[in-house]
Order: C-alpha cells, then structure tokens, then sequence
C-alpha cells in the first residue's frame, strides 16, 4: 500500500494487449538502537496489464493511495555495456484508497465500465455482488456461522 510517485503510463503492445506502469512510495516508522522514531521510503514498480491496465490509467494520478495484490518478477537486461536487473510487482488486483471512485481488478477482465471494490481475481468462487450507490453489499446467505471455523 503506498501512493503514486507519477501519473500510471498506459500503453499497448504490438497485439494490442493493454499494459500499465506505475511506481509507489511505501513509508514506514521503526525505532532505531537508541530508541528514536526513523521514518523510511521504499519505492516499488508496478505493471499491470488488459482491463486491470486501463482502469489504473483511468482512476489512478500522482500521489493517489492504492493498494496492490501481486506477484514479483525479476528482469534482466544489459545496456550500455553493464547487467541491469529489475524487480517489480506484476498487480493481480489494485484497490483504489482514496477519492470517490474504488476499484479493483484481474488481468483476465479487458472489458470497461464500473467495477465494484469486490471484483479480483481471487472472489471468483465467491457469490456476486450487489452494487447500489457506491455501496457494494455481498450477499453471505442466511446460514448461521459456525464458531469452530472461525481460526481465532
């Protein structure tokens, strides 16, 4: 979770696939030896592609909070004479944190339109969602709950 240090870059490639990248700061507080508070940035690269691409473009600018679900990958290249390697996050699912639009997404969806909080990769077992307002409400049934399957 972090915000957008640049505006998403939207691209296509040569088959016409959507790809998007995008860099954010993550902050964090320690204590030091001594004691004392330290505040510290990390700044990590992010890709992602088809639908996930084009709403990142759409909904996301400079210094917007988000959060992103992926996975890391590892390139390698060399220019000018010299190995360069880059790691970054390849996003399954980016959740928009502030402002009035939310959104996530999977790679697998390219289509537009609006898309509820609820809408990733990983709920494609769960049931759908009903969208009214802004709000998203899941539909969990009228069976009871189970305390033994609570973990905690």
């Amino acid at each position: 979770m972090g915000n957008l240090t640049r505006d998403p870059e939207l691209r296509q490639t040569p088959t016409g696939r959507s790809v998007v990248n995008f860099s954010l700061a993550l902050n964090s507080a320690y204590k030091d030896a001594g004691g004392e508070w330290q505040e510290k940035t990390e700044f990590i690269d992010v890709v992602g592609w088809a639908g996930l691409a084009e709403r990142v473009a759409q909904y996301l600018s400079k210094g917007r909070r988000c959060l992103v679900q992926g996975r890391l990958q590892s390139r390698n290249w060399e220019q000018d004479g010299q190995k360069r390697t880059k790691v970054e996050v390849v996003a399954n699912d980016v959740t928009f944190l502030d402002g009035g639009n939310r959104s996530s997404g999977d790679n697998s969806d390219s289509s537009g339109g609006e898309y509820d909080q609820s809408a990733s990769s990983n709920t494609s077992s769960k049931k759908p969602s009903k969208k009214t307002d802004d709000v998203v409400v899941e539909d969990i049934g009228d069976e009871p709950i189970n305390l033994d399957d609570i973990p905690f």
